[in-house]
């Protein structure tokens, strides 16, 4: 309405600008026609132009009114139809950004981010450049910083090409041929796996590994590393001879054993050791495993049963026999063309050829200059050696074969696959490796919305019980909370100090340090005292284990390792302890006893004496009355500066000190067997009964012991 009525004053005051236009030029041609005709032509034409400014300032109004309107006419031609919105900035983001990226992206300093997210759930404290943001952060930042969000489809859509590399397709059963059975021997601590394996391969594998697990070269496996490969399912296994001791019968690991054989689909050789013994019964042990579906064939089933010696070599030859028939009835066979494929058993750093793995080559033949991918490691063999050393040029399917060569050292239980080159290997670990750390990122992005989540419940909590106070009531009332809570937490730090045991695992080889954190991995008694593996890894104890136990206060635990006497002043200077052990179990028990360290002492109560109540009466004791107790020791003695408790009817109703202990009227602090006595407690408010018992005991601290039962 204004614009019309605006528009309607110019074109009247257009209007009246013409016509006094109009009437100047008529004006004008009246004096013209003057100075023609009549004779008084100076005075017309003085009179015109006594005021020129008058006419040019007329001119130039209306000029500036015919402006002004078409200069309006064209703005309002050029106007499109909706009101125009101030633009924002456009700002690509995807999943997953961190807190630097953010702000590169919104070409912001990462201040700017920080500042978006202050007073929301986000702990401001823990957020680092690095830290991955949720998608709700993401668009409150955005939204914060007046900018518009575009979600980048490159970084959500762009699927990098699987580079890893896979196993070949079934071979033709015209190309395969027979091959040699793998065995694992499994069983329990001590029942003689080692012995067994010494005469079967007639090496010295016992007195070098003193009882420990049985994982070096020659593809043997203790039932702690098989369990571990099974997980991965690495079937590399064709049959399990089981070792029981007669003397002994079926224990923890022998049943832990069937099971993993069972779940493997391996069939069992049964080995029953030490039956040259005179507390041997081979019997006993067939029976009790009946309870485990594990039937011997002298029962009717299908499982070979040898009565074996491995101390003295008594029927060896029966259990080698054994096993040899049953791989014919499986009739085994392999590829030995093409690419090869196989599975490491054992890894280690050995110090003059460096990374090496133990093998078993599961098709196709093995020889020097393959290029060969385990896990996130890859090699070019440079040599090859079998059980006893020696050099080898090439190994077929089943034999047991050492490689050097790696780059990295991989895990026991990596598949190993061979490929065209040294190019193609590292493209498929720089794959694996992009894999890996993709599903690190699927992990951390979940913590995060946990953590999210989390952080929001507690702000709606803290809206929810400071909303209706006024800011200063709210100031104060957190400040006294904080206040209690900061001695609070010392406390809180010093018991879980105390009652926390952080470790470090070295081990000589990667299957050893496996077997052990299998067997940490059963540990169950962390409302005791919580375990925690703060570092393991292959080879000798170094200054870094030494420099990282003393950070968290930590045990080293070393398994046929070593640790050089620089090492062992610098842990010794440290307060740092190093322990080191050649079997298994004697570490665990270690860390067992360390444990029991750990744990807060248990108070006992040991018995001194016990007295019945024969009669009740009081005294006076200035206004007071005070209940006094008449007594008989029936056992032992009770002192009076020792500790009491009153027993009505099996339950205890009282425990506490005497105030008073007297012999017929003489105060006393000992009373014997068979002695009259009275008492008073400290307590005047429990009333004594005929045919209580008072009993005397001191309190004891005893070390506490673990619940965590590891099996051995």
């Amino acid at each position: 309405m204004n614009r019309k009525i605006l528009k309607l004053e110019n074109l009247l005051r257009f209007h009246t600008i013409c016509r006094q236009l109009h009437s100047l030029c008529q004006r004008r041609m009246l004096a013209q026609w003057r100075h023609v005709f009549s004779s008084a032509y100076a005075v017309q034409t003085a009179q015109l132009y006594t005021r020129p400014w008058q006419t040019d300032a007329l001119i130039r109004a209306a000029l500036f009114q015919r402006r002004l309107l078409v200069t309006k006419k064209e703005k309002r031609s050029q106007k499109s139809p909706l009101p125009s919105t101030k633009s924002k900035k456009e700002v690509e983001v995807w999943l997953g950004m961190t807190v630097e990226e953010l702000a590169r992206a919104m070409e912001k300093d990462i201040d700017c981010v920080y500042e978006s997210l202050m007073n929301t759930a986000v702990d401001i404290d823990s957020l680092e450049t690095h830290s991955r943001l949720d998608e709700v952060w993401i668009k409150e930042v955005i939204k914060k910083s007046g900018m518009k969000l575009k979600w980048s489809k490159l970084k959500q859509d762009k699927v990098r090409e699987n580079k890893d590399a896979v196993k070949r397709p079934q071979a033709d059963p015209a190309l395969l041929i027979p091959r040699s059975p793998v065995v694992t021997i499994m069983g329990h601590v001590d029942h003689g796996k080692t012995t067994l394996l010494d005469k079967l391969r007639k090496t010295q594998v016992a007195a070098m590994e003193a009882g420990g697990i049985t994982q070096h070269i020659g593809a043997f496996l203790g039932h702690a590393a098989f369990s571990a490969m099974r997980a991965r399912g690495a079937q590399v296994t064709d049959i399990v001879i089981l070792v029981v001791a007669a003397d002994d019968g079926v224990m923890k690991q022998t049943v832990e054993s069937i099971q993993h054989a069972r779940d493997a689909h391996v069939p069992i050789v049964l080995a029953i050791n030490k039956c040259d013994k005179a507390e041997a019964d081979p019997e006993k042990v067939k029976k009790e495993l009946l309870a485990y579906d594990v039937v011997c064939e002298d029962y009717g089933g299908d499982v070979q049963a040898v009565h074996i010696s491995a101390l003295t070599g008594e029927n060896m030859m029966a259990l080698a026999e054994a096993t040899i028939a049953l791989a014919e009835m499986l009739e085994l066979k392999a590829d030995p063309t093409g690419a090869v494929e196989g599975t490491v058993i054992e890894s280690f750093t050995d110090k003059g050829r460096g990374p090496v793995t133990t093998a078993i080559i599961q098709r196709g033949t093995l020889r020097k200059g393959s290029i060969l991918v385990a896990g996130k490691s890859w090699a070019k063999v440079r040599l090859m050696f079998d059980e006893n050393g020696r050099a080898v040029s090439e190994a077929c399917p089943s034999m047991p074969v050492g490689i050097v060569g790696w780059r990295d050292l991989p895990s026991a239980g990596d598949e190993i696959l061979e490929v065209e080159s040294e190019p193609r290997a590292r493209e498929v670990v720089d794959w694996r490796k992009y894999e890996q750390e993709q599903e690190k990122n699927k992990e951390d992005l979940k913590l995060i919305e946990e953590k999210r989540k989390e952080h929001q419940e507690a702000h709606r909590k803290d809206r929810e019980k400071y909303g209706t106070l006024h800011w200063k009531e709210r100031s104060y009332i957190k400040y006294k909370e904080k206040k209690e809570q900061q001695p609070l937490k010392l406390k809180e730090k010093l018991e879980r100090d105390s009652n926390v045991l952080p470790i470090i695992v070295k081990g000589d080889v990667d299957g050893s340090v496996e077997a052990i954190l299998n067997i940490m991995d059963t540990y169950d008694a962390s409302h005791e005292c919580e375990l925690e593996l703060v570092h393991f890894g292959v080879g000798d104890i170094s200054e870094n284990d030494v420099k990282l136990a003393e950070t968290f206060h930590g045990v080293i635990y070393g398994f046929n390792v070593n640790a050089g006497n620089v090492i062992q002043q610098l842990a010794a200077k440290k307060g740092v302890k190093i322990k080191l052990h050649k079997v298994i179990y004697h570490l665990i028990e270690d860390l067992q006893e360390e444990l029991n360290s750990r744990l807060p002492c248990i108070v006992e109560e040991h018995p001194i004496g016990e007295a019945s109540i024969l009669a009740t009466f009081s005294i006076t004791e200035g206004k007071k009355k005070v209940p006094v107790a008449g007594c008989r020791v029936q056992k032992g003695q009770i002192e009076k500066q020792k500790k009491f408790k009153l027993i009505r009817n099996g339950h205890v109703i009282w425990k506490g000190s005497l105030l008073s202990l007297k012999h017929h009227k003489d105060d006393t602090s000992v009373v014997k067997t068979g002695m009259d006595c009275g008492l008073s407690l400290d307590e005047e408010t429990i009333e004594f009964k005929v045919g209580d018992a008072i009993v005397c005991y001191e309190e004891k601290e005893v070390p506490a012991k673990t619940s965590w039962d590891p099996g051995f």
